[in-house]
């Protein structure tokens, strides 16, 4: 019986014990064709000419994107192993920001190779240690065809910026948002820590109105809100000085839910007469330390500021933005470079920010919030992004999203490495030569991987409308010949010099693609059975 296997019973007994492979075998193949099955539905949408995917979510939004990790996350997969998959998108996304729909269309090739060698009776083992060697020496080649780069090189780095850019929807408006992400991310480095950078630091806003040329960078802070009009409150203030404050202007609640009846009118005028003596004492406070801008947190308990207090904010001309989200008081305390205030008590002067301007602006449909020339400002930077519908608008802060991570990468790592395909075919071409000074299974398996690289410049072509067999074995020949950086040209349909073409990313986005996706493939590989637990 295939798949099945008698084997004589230990202790010299007689009795023989019963083995069947045969649905470990088709576990494992069951997880292989899952995983096939999530890289053919990013595919296509590899490359500057992918496909786009409109996803419909449950509750009736529209996306549309080709962003890998993004696809990915939205769709409802139920498969544990095809699970793994969008959890490898989401490494990338964490590790590179870009190459996260190549990373799943370089395991799903690795799976189809692997079926192909399970089918040929090599052991899952052999196969998952061949492939770790192939990914390691993979890395060594893509090392050594990298170029360094330096961050005083802001044109390399725009450069690298655009081409992760290119393949999105928003590609027409790469020189604009390319030379943004690179200035957002160099204002953002630490020199303390010159080799990493924390993107929190860049904040992006989307605002309804206009198009994605008119997205700008802003050297200051924006709040999405416009500021508190309630009894004719300042819009515009100059010469500012900012609190920032964590608790209500309104009058106190008790901690538990009581109802207390009031019967008489003179009592109702007292307990009036008490709230507002109350709400008036913390104005003054709060004047008299010289503030006339005042961000109040949003809060959950009762209402952070009531009629009556703005009524008296504004009497004192103090200008309010209010409703201020509880994820955003770091940003604010750290561009304004203040600290955010808990009690009334200890409202200080020096604990406010400064800043030459405060103004109310028209944008599109609504109206923002904009500090200008702040004192001693932290490093941070605002990224204001608008664009004509909210479509548009979501995939430009996810495309800008990819390139400051490109760019972030290159602070990182500071090399860059060709593009179109070049990569995966000379490492594809020196691994095929290594497998050859193997022995064994192993070189079967290296040789495997080898092929499965290919995968990458393929589905560019095939994407493209361009012949994909002619144009991979053109580009093998051209490797062969010592052209290290020749990669497919979209743009003209041919095969050229990808560096000279501007066409680069960094090397970081390459070499955790190919670790990540042999990691992910070996995992599945070892797996011989599913147990619920349920």
């Amino acid at each position: 019986m295939p798949g099945a296997q008698v084997v004589p019973g230990g202790g010299g007994g007689k009795t023989e014990k019963y083995v069947d492979n045969k649905r470990k075998d088709d576990i494992r193949m069951a997880n292989i064709a899952a995983g096939k099955a999530v890289a053919d539905a990013v595919r296509t949408s590899l490359g500057p000419r992918g496909m786009d995917k409109m996803l419909s979510t449950a509750n009736g939004d529209v996306i549309i994107t080709n962003d890998g990790a993004t696809i990915l996350n939205k769709m409802e997969v139920l498969q544990p192993a095809a699970k793994m998959l969008v959890e490898l998108s989401k490494s990338q996304d964490i590790v590179a920001g870009d190459g996260t729909t190549t990373v799943v269309v370089i395991a799903g090739a690795l799976l189809r190779q692997c079926q192909i060698l399970l089918g040929m009776g090599v052991h899952p083992t052999v196969i998952s240690d061949a492939l770790h060697k192939a990914s390691e020496k993979a890395v060594e080649v893509l090392t050594a065809m990298a170029v360094p780069v330096e961050l005083s090189d802001r044109e390399s780095l725009v450069k690298s910026a655009s081409t992760s850019l290119n393949s999105k929807v928003v590609s027409q408006y790469s020189s604009l948002l390319a030379p943004l992400a690179v200035d957002a991310v160099l204002n953002v480095i630490d020199p303390a820590r010159p080799n990493s950078v924390d993107l929190r630091d860049v904040k992006v806003l989307k605002k309804l109105g206009g198009t994605v040329d008119d997205t700008e960078m802003i050297k200051g802070l924006v709040f999405d809100h416009k500021a508190s009009h309630t009894a004719g409150g300042p819009t515009r203030v100059e010469n500012a000085k900012i609190g920032l404050i964590q608790f209500q202007v309104s009058p106190p609640k008790t901690d538990i839910e009581q109802n207390v009846i009031v019967s008489d009118y003179t009592q109702m005028d007292r307990i009036l007469k008490e709230e507002r003596n109350y709400i008036l004492g913390m104005i003054k406070k709060i004047k008299a330390t010289g503030c006339n801008v005042l961000l109040v947190q949003k809060s959950i308990l009762r209402d952070a500021v009531t009629d009556l207090s703005l009524h008296y904010l504004a009497k004192a001309k103090i200008l309010v933005v209010r409703d201020v989200e509880r994820e955003d008081i770091e940003f604010i305390s750290k561009t304004l470079n203040c600290l955010p205030i808990a009690n009334i008590e200890h409202f200080r002067a020096e604990k406010l920010g400064q800043a030459d301007l405060v103004e109310e602006i028209h944008v599109g449909s609504g109206s923002i919030v904009k500090a200008t020339g702040i004192k001693n400002m932290g490093r941070t930077t605002t990224i204001l992004v608008k664009g004509s519908n909210a479509l548009v608008l979501d995939e430009a802060e996810r495309s800008l999203h990819d390139a400051l991570c490109v760019v972030r990468c290159l602070v990182n790592k500071r090399f860059l490495i060709a593009g179109g395909g070049a990569p995966e075919i000379e490492v594809s071409r020196q691994l095929g030569a290594w497998a050859k000074t193997l022995h064994g299974m192993e070189s079967y398996c290296v040789r495997a991987f080898a092929e499965a690289l290919e995968v990458v410049p393929y589905t560019l072509a095939e994407n493209a409308g361009l012949n994909p067999i002619s144009i991979v074995t053109e580009l093998r020949n051209r490797h062969a010949n010592g052209e290290v950086n020749t990669g497919i040209n979209i743009r003209k349909g041919q095969i050229t010099n990808i560096l000279e073409e501007n066409v680069v990313q960094p090397l970081l986005v390459s070499t955790s693609a190919i670790s990540l996706a042999t990691e992910c493939v070996r995992m599945i590989l070892k797996i011989d059975d599913i147990v619920s637990t349920r």
